[in-house]
């Protein structure tokens, strides 16, 4: 305050000094009489206060035309900095408006997954497929959102991301309410500027048809398995016409359940085997064989398990029939100890999803094989690749407690819905069965090709054994056992026989 008042009383302090200054040389001449001596003295004062003067107005005005001169361009950085601001406001305005258009009416599913798990961001498609609002999705962890049991067929894929790995699958999603989707889903992490993941886009796209949804509207039907089954209006018909009269001609009744027992103990179904050949063909190595079961009708004719299968599962008799199948194989397999059969062949059998998850199976599985003195490398359980996806702690446990019996596992249908090696990394199997669309195509199609040679490379690597499925040609066998392929099966190899 005090420097700003000597500031704007300074110029009226000077011009007082210099006016005292001339009014004082003035009174001196006229007292001294032309003292020459005083007057010369008391001009150079005067002189040299109005230089002195003369010089601090130069500096002053020198000072004020640089201050002048910083404002003009603190002026025109202001009005740049306006101008870009304003346009800046504008672009992200219009980008706005299409990012909402996008959030909007994007049919793919999109979800920001941070390292907690939590979800931080969601567009309308996820929110409507869930049939929630904002507030009950954004900050929850997405295992609560999905449900435990859905989460667990995306656990491992999820760690993966969190580690910085992008990856791209298909899968079989249960939700709580029951309802069945396929997924075709994509995760791109993201990662700070240090390199550091802080999360990842988890985006999906509801790629459902109907031969993935169960043949039952209701919850138990939806969750039985997680096999494919298919439900086309005219082939759903004809299926529950079947089983309506497979109900009726077994014992009368429509008590389904109790009909299809008393048709497995009525030996009304029938186990055939499938050759599984080594490659090259007559190489000597040891050929193992697939069980299939088939239902006996009159005049010697049967029935695929696709007919009878729905009602098995639509009941929860899965297991039932299972436990049936590998008790007779192991009996079988003990009557035939010296009928010349190579002792080091392997039967390899198919579970359904009810069976991997009961935890009653491995007990009766030990407890067959002590009844029958038969190891358990006899057996290989086939795991389906979607089983795989959408029951990843089920499956993990079904696949520990059978190698403790010490069975082996395959894992059939690999490539069809797009599971990586990385997926299936912790998982003990012994074989890796090929998709036989796959096969099938491989001649006329470059891709298939190319994903069968890079899926028995990789397969090699990791020492797990290639089987290719549904081999129909002698082509086919020639190409694969150029590729260097273990094992075919289908009926260009050998068409099933009792066994």
């Amino acid at each position: 305050m005090r420097g700003g008042i000597f500031r704007g009383v300074r110029a009226y302090i000077v011009a007082v000094a210099v006016v005292g200054i001339v009014a004082a040389l003035v009174s001196t001449i006229f007292f001294t009489q032309d003292n020459l001596p005083w007057t010369a003295f008391l001009t150079g004062i005067l002189v040299a206060s109005v230089l002195a003067e003369a010089a601090r107005a130069s500096r002053s005005e020198w000072v004020l035309m640089r201050r002048t001169a910083q404002l003009s361009a603190l002026k025109d950085k202001l009005e740049l900095e306006k101008s870009l601001r304003k346009s800046a406001e504008e672009k992200i305005a219009d980008a706005q408006v299409r990012l909402r258009l996008i959030d909007e009416t994007l049919l793919t599913m999109i979800v920001l997954i941070d390292t907690d798990g939590h979800c931080r961001y969601h567009n309308r498609a996820f929110r409507d497929w869930l049939h929630l609002k904002a507030e009950l999705i954004n900050g929850r962890p997405v295992r609560e959102l999905f449900g435990s049991k859905a989460y667990a067929g995306i656990a491992t894929a999820v760690q993966q991301s969190l580690d910085g790995q992008p990856l791209r699958y298909e899968y079989l999603q249960e939700m709580p309410g029951g309802a069945v989707y396929r997924l075709s889903v994509e995760h791109v992490p993201q990662f700070d500027a240090a390199g550091r993941v802080t999360g990842f886009y988890f985006l999906a796209q509801d790629i459902t048809q109907r031969d993935d949804l169960p043949i039952s509207a209701t919850p138990e039907s939806a969750t039985s398995s997680g096999a494919p089954i298919n439900a086309g209006t005219k082939e759903h018909a004809d299926q529950e016409m079947f089983l309506e009269a497979f109900s009726e001609q077994v014992s009368g009744r429509r008590d389904a359940g109790k009909q299809f027992i008393a048709a497995i103990q009525e030996g009304q179904f029938s186990l055939y085997c499938q050759l599984i050949s080594p490659l090259p063909i007559n190489s000597g190595k040891t050929a193992h064989y697939e069980i299939l079961i088939r239902l006996r009708e009159e005049e010697n004719s049967t029935t695929p398990p696709g007919a009878f299968f729905p009602l098995a599962e639509k009941n929860g008799l899965m297991p039932y029939l299972d436990r049936w199948v590998v008790g007779h194989v192991l009996e079988w397999a003990a009557n035939q100890q010296n009928s010349g059969r190579d002792s080091d062949s392997i039967f390899f059998i198919n579970v359904a999803s009810a069976t991997i998850g009961d935890p009653e199976f491995p007990c009766f599985l030990k407890n067959m094989l002590d009844d029958q003195k038969m190891p358990g490398s006899i057996l290989c359980f086939e795991v389906s690749e979607l089983d795989l996806t959408a029951r990843n702690d089920s499956v993990a446990a079904f696949i520990r407690e059978v190698r403790q019996c010490g069975c082996r596992v395959a894992l059939s249908g690999f490539g069809r819905h797009g599971v990586s090696f990385e997926q299936i990394r912790g998982f003990q199997v012994e074989f890796l069965k090929i998709d036989g669309g796959t096969i099938l195509n491989m001649l006329s199609n470059p891709v298939d090709l190319a994903k069968v040679i890079s899926i028995d490379r990789t397969a090699k690597k990791i020492g797990v054994k290639t089987v290719a499925e549904l081999v129909e040609s002698d082509e086919i066998v020639a190409k694969l056992s150029e590729i260097g392929i273990d094992f075919a099966q289908g009926f260009g190899i050998s068409r099933p026989s009792r066994l």
